[in-house]
């Protein structure tokens, strides 16, 4: 028998219950880690390719086929798409200044996107603050339903402690294993997520000045449902 196989056949339905927590865990965070790892990749290399070429366009509708093309994660063409949008004449939001409202539709567009950015990063931060201390309460019940059972044996040697004690000392360790890719992930994660939000606040800072001295000189540009949208 193996000393995994020992240590399920010993334990309780808590031991075991927070041995599969922490593998539950585990597997979520890895799952996150790799899909986020690509994700975070694409939408860097697909950002600097897109904006490049919108500004490189010679017309706005030129620019807007461009940016979908390359933004395929779609983070960039809500900012153009919330810019180019035009509010109904009957709302409030048609009543403050152009450049206001611009303002307000780029920000709620890039509040969007950025919560988009940040999918599973409330995941990664959970595991990594809880899974020690799930880790360290599974050898505490570990130890404690040992030396239970060491008692009704009647007689207790540093041979029969030491066996059940190390296996429950191997929860804290799992629960360590758990949390430090999770810590390590949550803080590279955060830093290129930031690193994007800097490059769309950049671009909707450049988008907004252009539109506002612009106008309607640039004219109508297909909104994303295939219709034309004026700008605002």
């Amino acid at each position: 028998m193996t000393g995994f196989e020992h240590f399920w056949s010993q334990g309780d339905l808590i031991t075991r219950g927070v041995a599969v927590l922490l593998l539950a865990m585990s597997v979520s965070a890895w799952v996150v880690i790799f899909w986020k790892g690509w994700l975070l990749r694409r939408v860097s290399s697909d950002m600097a390719r897109a904006i490049t070429a919108f500004w490189a366009a010679p017309s706005m509708t030129q620019g807007h086929a461009q940016l979908l093309k390359f933004d395929r994660e779609g983070v960039v063409g809500p900012l153009l798409i919330a810019a180019l949008a035009k509010p109904r004449s009957d709302t409030l939001e048609s009543k403050g200044q152009v450049d206001s409202q611009l303002t307000r539709r780029l920000r709620d567009a890039l509040h969007g996107v950025v919560a988009q950015l940040q999918f599973g990063q409330v995941l990664l931060a959970s595991i990594g603050s809880t899974a020690p201390f799930i880790g360290l309460f599974g050898t505490v019940w570990g130890i404690y339903h040992a030396l239970l059972s060491i008692s009704a044996a009647g007689s207790i040697t540093i041979e029969r402690v030491s066996g059940p004690v190390g296996e429950a000392l191997v929860m804290t360790a799992a629960g360590l294993a758990v949390a430090i890719p999770g810590v390590l992930a949550y803080n590279i994660f955060g830093k290129r997520v930031a690193a994007c939000e800097a490059e769309l606040e950049g671009f909707a800072h450049d988008l907004r000045e252009m539109l506002i001295h612009e106008g309607d000189a640039a004219g109508p540009v297909p909104a994303a449902n295939g219709a034309t949208s004026a700008m605002a």
